[in-house]
């Protein structure tokens, strides 16, 4: 897998569960699930089971759902977790252990040598169970290179499905994330996830860069809700993924889906879908420069890297404003069905202009000063008509 050949690990039931508005009911958590399912998400990752009684009959209820993706479960690298996970019905788990000194320290307390040991048990128990199995280190951009490489090597060679890197304090940019990856696929033969958070703003340019390295599968929730600011978001990973390959990704997903999925969640944690959200923001294909609007109306592909087709989406040429031009107000002319040539509608558009400059107009004023200009017209045809007629 590649940028070419990736998987989604859609974690809006583990992560996304950690947003501060986050409180989704059992059958709020299904309807989720069922809509990430329809979507295409490869994976979905629930809450462990160890956190409460209904995580663990959420997950339960969840696995029973007979959903095409692979469900998930995300614990801390313990027996007790594992077990528990085990009997959950789950495809997979994920384990996690922190290794950054910080987290040795102030947290857990353990050395590499306690980790390793650890996560080979642990893992060997899950394989044995016949589970999918993810190794994870959590904080890795500030942990000691040689303590995860030799701790993914001897995951890797006893047989784990996939590493897991994670910038869990969203401190990596772009080309440190790369050079970790590529360094990490030098190592390992396993798959390799990548998990990024998105508290300086790099998380979609660091889950894409993961992939070109060789990551295999990217964490991403809806709107990217999560611990503090959150996680790759899912629109942003597929909006860019739709840039680099927008054929494999309209195959690969059910892209009109998208927008409801954001809907509901933004509802469920009540938020609004932000304004320049990729794809789902109500401004997303709005274009509103006179220059845009023209190129926009000849051919979509000058300002637009995403088809808003694609997603079940229309775009929309704002023209009520003093940066609208004349092409844009023809456009509207003939929406509304009135008979004006290019000398007309330009000297409308003089008038919208003027207009705009003294306050903030709307549409209806723009349709107003196109169907009074139209009016004129006919009136001063139906004038030199009549005097036509009357000589």
């Amino acid at each position: 897998m590649s940028l070419d050949r990736f998987a989604i690990i859609e974690s809006t039931l583990r992560e996304g569960e950690q947003f501060a508005n986050a409180f989704f009911s059992s059958d709020q958590k299904a309807e989720i699930a069922r809509l990430l399912d329809a979507f295409g998400v490869e994976y979905i990752e629930l809450t462990s089971p160890a956190a409460s009684p209904q995580s663990r009959a959420d997950l339960e209820r969840i696995a029973t759902l007979g959903l095409k993706t692979k469900i998930l479960t995300h614990v801390r690298c313990h027996m007790d977790d594992a077990k528990l996970a085990i009997d959950t019905g789950a495809d997979g788990i994920d384990v996690v252990f922190g290794t950054s000194s910080l987290l040795r320290e102030f947290s857990h307390g353990k050395d590499i040598p306690y980790i390793i040991d650890s996560a080979i048990e642990v893992i060997e128990f899950i394989k044995s169970q016949g589970l999918e199995v993810r190794f994870s280190s959590e904080d890795s951009f500030r942990s000691d290179l040689v303590d995860l490489l030799t701790i993914y090597r001897a995951v890797d060679q006893i047989g784990v499905n996939r590493v897991g890197i994670a910038d869990t304090v969203g401190v990596a940019n772009p080309r440190q994330v790369y050079e970790l990856i590529r360094t990490l696929r030098g190592v390992v033969s396993c798959d390799i996830e990548f998990h990024g958070h998105n508290d300086t703003g790099c998380a979609v340019a660091n889950a894409f860069c993961a992939l070109e390295a060789g990551a295999t599968h990217i964490d991403t929730s809806v709107l990217g809700i999560g611990e503090r600011n959150g996680i790759t978001p899912l629109g942003g990973l597929v909006a860019r993924m739709y840039a680099h390959d927008p054929q494999a990704v309209r195959a690969k997903y059910n892209l009109p889906l998208l927008r409801e999925i954001d809907n509901y969640v933004a509802t469920l944690v009540d938020v609004d879908v932000p304004f320049n959200n990729y794809i789902t923001g109500f401004t997303a294909f709005t274009h509103k420069a006179g220059i845009h609007a023209k190129a926009i109306l000849n051919n979509p592909s000058t300002y637009e890297i995403l088809d808003p087709g694609d997603f079940g989406l229309s775009r929309y040429i704002h023209v009520a404003h003093r940066l609208t031009g004349w092409n844009a107000i023809k456009e509207r002319a003939e929406q509304l069905q009135l008979n004006l040539n290019d000398d007309d509608v330009k000297v409308v558009t003089a008038h919208i202009k003027a207009l705009a400059d003294q306050k903030r107009i709307t549409l209806d004023d723009v349709d107003f000063l196109l169907r009074e200009y139209h009016s004129k017209l006919i009136s001063v045809d139906v004038i030199e008509g009549i005097e036509h007629t009357s000589t």
